[in-house]
């Protein structure tokens, strides 16, 4: 079994017994595999319909019901009036996500950043097709020898893995990095191992 597949295994188990409702809407992410809490965080912004970076109790009930978890009103009073400020504005959902997150120590957020900074070529915060180019090549992938896929849909289904289910538009900011990062972190034990793994799979 891998370890994304032991992590949606013991993540499944423990929404039932989630001692909060945040603590059971980060299981529930964390089921759904590495993307999980991105995805959730993807279908936020699709919901702030008028780009306020704030979700309205409404949107959040909505977002999380979209996402497949059936909590109960009170659950969703309780998360919403945890992170409400000032009881009409509603709440910041990237506040929210970075709560949601599983915390990463020091030496693990820096090496995830130290990566993220290296595909960032343009230094705009968001990697797309354009900047993977720059660190990796696809001319000689199978599919593009084969003639089946072209470059560019190599290097977009390689950032697919970055973007979750709930959509894919070729750009990867550094909060979608971040969230990512943060599911396969609870899945690795060991800090210097995963310092490591991140080295070896960006060339750092």
């Amino acid at each position: 079994m891998t370890n994304e597949a032991k992590l949606k295994e013991s993540s499944a188990a423990a929404v039932a017994g989630a001692a909060s409702p945040l603590d059971k809407l980060r299981a529930f992410c964390l089921s759904q595999g590495y993307a999980g809490i991105l995805s959730l965080g993807k279908l936020f912004r699709r919901l702030d319909k008028d780009r306020s970076w704030t979700l309205s109790r409404e949107e959040l009930e909505a977002g999380v019901k979209q996402f497949g978890l059936d909590l109960t009103d009170a659950d969703i009073k309780q998360l919403f009036a945890q992170f409400e400020k000032d009881g009409k504005s509603g709440i910041n959902y990237e506040e929210f996500l970075e709560a949601l997150r599983p915390g990463m120590s020091d030496a693990r957020k820096a090496v995830v950043m130290q990566a993220f900074t290296k595909l960032d070529k343009s230094g705009d915060g968001i990697v797309t097709t354009d900047d993977l180019k720059g660190v990796y090549t696809a001319k000689d992938h199978p599919k593009v020898k084969s003639g089946d896929a072209t470059e560019d849909q190599i290097l977009k289904g390689f950032l697919a893995r970055f973007e979750g289910n709930t959509s894919t538009d070729g750009k990867v900011t550094k909060q979608e990095f971040l969230d990512y990062y943060s599911a396969l972190s609870k899945a690795v034990d060991d800090d210097e191992y995963f310092v490591e793994m991140i080295k070896m799979m960006w060339a750092l």
